[in-house]
């Protein structure tokens, strides 16, 4: 089956085919993302093998996502030239392959190296997933395709938080650490033999420039952005940090100029112009922005002010994480022309759920009845809300532009966290010295509440017509 989008011929791979092949990437997706946060509990074990200080850990946790932030459209823009199918798996034998380093490494210099490598390897693969998706499934294929996605999301973070404590907490033949990066190496083995047999052959475009100036402008203002956010609250915001921010901003700004005169160039001005790409990019910035930030506050007052284990902890994201994939899955259910008012006020029933957290938890003590509605409500808003979020985002965009759309909405999805993260653990680590922790917490919702109406006025701004893939011009069997 083909279909033809603004001139360009598209090859459909057969159902019986694309749910293996949606299977194989999005696992390449889930171990990707799962490992932001399954290093994080086994920090603590880390320091007492490897005797590593703080400024060491800090780079073991944020190396990986560093890396993976900055690389992250130069691995698009890679994978359209240089073909999906070998960019996604290059990425996941790198990937897999710097899991085994990191699991048998003696020190925390190497660590940190390969913790780099890692999200190097991150960086090529996670772009691919959105663009053969886009590229090889059409109609309620596509939208399944993106729902399932966007589950991944949610479970991928909270899956690293439990499996992370419970590899830790087994220490499997007195392994201690290192099973949360040896975890990924026989899935990585069985992927890449998989993704060989299944992933469709592509050769790319050649032809296509590759923008040289526009990827070390654009990488460097992603690094000066992304390192002082990681690691300013653990080094007490320092003078070079503040300088570094301001330095991006104008490095994003030299990108901008430099884009304009590009022949080809990495975020095409089209991308930006289509129809509902600017809200939609918005939307799925303070959504990821608030989604990040609740996971890392809520694990620090469960852990730190109610001194849950990490499994423990873990399991409590369940009922949200559940609710995000349930949503996910089924938000096409809703009839059609509901779909342009869905999206915003889904957001708003993901904030209504925080700011029910905030209230549940700001007396401190243990977790009531009102938690426990807080969580699916927000879980049931957020993913009722971002996969319409991504199918609107990549609605008008031409398959020849599905690499450089893959990799702005996966840079900025990644921005997004790593913003969430810095300012909203930032909050709530400041208000704990002096305030309990159910009390800070229920501060720190107040703010993700807020992101949340801003970004539900973002997606208000979304053209009110159905959130189901653009009628194609043409298509045969």
């Amino acid at each position: 089956m083909t279909d033809t989008i603004i001139g360009r011929p598209r090859v459909a791979i057969p159902s019986r085919v694309g749910g293996a092949l949606l299977a194989t990437i999005l696992f390449g997706q889930f171990m990707a993302i799962l490992d932001v946060s399954i290093v994080n509990v086994a920090v603590p074990t880390i320091r007492s093998d490897l005797h590593a200080g703080g400024a060491a850990l800090q780079l073991v946790v944020a190396g990986y996502t560093i890396a993976y932030a900055v690389l992250l459209i130069t691995g698009a823009r890679l994978g359209d030239r240089l073909g999906h199918r070998r960019v996604f798996l290059f990425g996941l034998v790198t990937f897999t392959v710097a899991s085994l380093a990191c699991g048998l490494a003696g020190s925390t210099g190497a660590l940190i190296g390969f913790r780099l490598v890692q999200g190097a390897g991150a960086a090529l693969m996670v772009p691919q997933v959105l663009s053969l998706i886009q590229r090889h499934f059409i109609g309620g294929a596509r939208a399944r395709a993106f729902g399932l996605y966007a589950a991944v999301i949610a479970g991928a973070a909270v899956v690293g938080q439990v499996a992370g404590g419970a590899l830790v907490s087994a220490n499997l033949g007195g392994t201690g650490w290192r099973p949360v990066f040896l975890v990924n190496v026989p899935i990585g083995v069985l992927l890449v033999i998989a993704a060989h047999r299944l992933l469709p052959a592509d050769r790319g475009e050649p032809g296509r420039g590759f923008d040289l100036a526009g990827v070390f402008t654009l990488a460097a203002a992603v690094l000066l952005f992304v390192v002082p956010l990681v690691l300013g609250h653990e080094e007490h915001w320092p003078v070079w940090g503040w300088v570094s921010l301001g330095a991006s901003a104008v490095l994003f700004g030299v990108f901008a100029l430099v884009e304009r005169r590009a022949a080809s160039p990495l975020v095409p001005g089209r991308l930006l112009t289509a129809p509902g790409m600017l809200p939609a990019l918005g939307a799925i910035f303070g959504l990821m922005a608030a989604y990040a930030g609740f996971l890392l506050t809520q694990t620090l007052h469960l852990q730190g002010g109610l001194g849950f284990s990490p499994w423990r902890a873990g399991l409590t994201f369940l009922p949200g994480a559940a609710s995000f994939a349930f949503a996910s899955l089924n938000w096409r259910r809703i009839p059609a022309r509901w779909h342009g008012r869905m999206v915003p006020l889904a957001i708003l029933v993901g904030g209504t759920g925080l700011g029910l957290l905030g209230l549940a938890v700001r007396e401190g003590g243990p977790l009531g009845p009102l938690f426990w509605v807080a969580m699916p409500c927000f879980g049931l808003g957020f993913g009722a809300a971002f996969s319409p979020l991504l199918t609107l985002a990549l609605r008008h965009v031409p398959p020849a532009d599905a690499a450089d759309a893959s990799g702005m909405i996966a840079t900025m999805t990644q921005l997004a966290q790593v913003v969430g993260v810095a300012t909203f653990g930032t909050l709530y680590l400041s208000l704990v010295p002096g305030t309990p922790s159910g009390r800070a917490l229920a501060l720190t919702c107040a703010g993700l509440v807020a992101v949340n109406i801003l970004a539900a006025v973002c997606a208000a701004l979304l053209p009110r017509r159905d959130a189901s893939p653009a009628p194609v011009q043409s298509e045969k069997s």
